[in-house]
């Protein structure tokens, strides 16, 4: 693997994981750096929404404020690069504590895996998300109110 091969491998990786840190700090302006201004993401395996970034940074905010801890643990990252635009799988391991008004009980945790299919852009200010769809793989622990979001099974995973 050539030295321009390393450092695209690196700077992807560090791309994800900025992603999970700002989302974890709630430090949402950061996505500004993370998304392309025209990105898709798509979370609705996950019970999201979808749409262009800056509804889905809006929608974050809201969304994530119900929830008084969570954590994003990335890992399994592959990026297949080809010249200035790249794909990657990334697996994602995502406890999240409950509000005691939705689970029915203080500290109350559920567990989501999940995967990320990411295609990337290589921009002037370094590499971008263009795309981001989450594929569901188990979510462990989910309070009734919550089951029916994410009882859809997810194809192509």
């Amino acid at each position: 693997m050539t030295l321009e091969a390393l450092a695209d491998q690196w700077a992807l990786q560090r791309l994800v994981i900025d992603y999970a840190d700002a989302i974890d700090h709630r430090d949402f302006d950061r996505l500004d750096q993370i998304f392309t201004a025209d990105a898709y993401i798509d979370y609705r395996a996950m019970g999201g929404i979808d749409g262009r970034y800056p509804e889905i940074k809006t929608w974050l905010v809201q969304a994530l404020a119900h929830f008084p801890q969570f954590m994003h643990l990335v890992g399994n990252l592959r990026f297949d690069v080809n010249g200035d635009v790249a794909t990657g799988r990334v697996s994602c391991f995502n406890p999240m504590v409950l509000p005691e008004t939705l689970a029915g009980t203080e500290g109350h945790t559920m567990f989501l895996g999940l995967w990320y299919d990411d295609e990337y852009r290589r921009t002037p200010e370094g590499w971008r998300v263009t795309r981001r769809v989450e594929r569901k793989c188990y979510a462990f622990n989910v309070p009734d109110a919550m089951r029916a979001a994410l009882a859809t099974p997810q194809p192509g995973v």
